[in-house]
């Protein structure tokens, strides 16, 4: 099993989360962060639409690798990222 799902609480737009856990005796850090794209800054054509969306998440920057895309309502969607780098705060690596 390459990961696993747990529900936390997402109080704000554009919120960031770490994440501390124990993997077989050793500690490590994840960093998580939502995004939530207003399609309203988005053109209506379907395709154009899912350029937009394409390029948002592009700004995000290289650090950062795409995890989740969420239900879209009218006016916006909800992106999560997941930070690539992962700190074993155990070892003292990152």
């Amino acid at each position: 099993m390459s990961g696993f799902t747990i529900q936390l609480p997402i109080h704000d737009a554009n919120d960031s989360v770490e994440i501390e856990v124990r993997v077989n005796g050793k500690r490590r850090s994840y960093q998580y962060r939502v995004e939530v794209i207003n399609l309203e800054q988005c053109d209506m054509m379907h395709e154009i639409r899912i350029q937009c969306i394409r390029e948002k998440i592009e700004e995000v920057g290289e650090d950062w690798q795409l995890i989740n895309i969420g239900a879209a309502s009218k006016e916006s969607i909800p992106v999560m990222f997941r930070r690539k780098q992962i700190l074993d705060a155990a070892e003292g690596k990152t």
